[in-house]
């Protein structure tokens, strides 16, 4: 798992949805809706800043815990759009 990818979603989900509080930080791999961290709400504000901070887009069909659940799973979906995205034909 990308480290970078990784500490960035960390950092904006204690800012935005845990107030900076870093002692309630999720495990990479606990459910960020079953613990009530983000609602549905919170996983379109964090469409949004995946968009704009990581230069990816996000398509509806996209939008699923198994992309949206973990940090880990967040972390997966977007080293590998950004993997498609440097592999991608120019022009495409």
């Amino acid at each position: 798992m990308p480290q970078p990818i990784n500490a960035d979603i960390r950092a904006f989900i204690i800012e935005n949805f845990l107030f900076g509080d870093e002692a309630d930080a999720p495990e990479d791999d606990a459910s960020l809706i079953e613990n009530d961290i983000v609602d549905s709400t919170g996983i379109l504000e964090m469409v949004s800043f995946l968009e704009e901070h990581f230069a990816i887009d996000v398509a509806d069909p996209e939008i699923v815990p198994e992309n949206f659940d973990t940090i880990a799973r967040l972390s997966a979906f977007v080293a590998g759009k950004k993997k498609a995205r440097e592999t991608a034909p120019a022009g495409a």
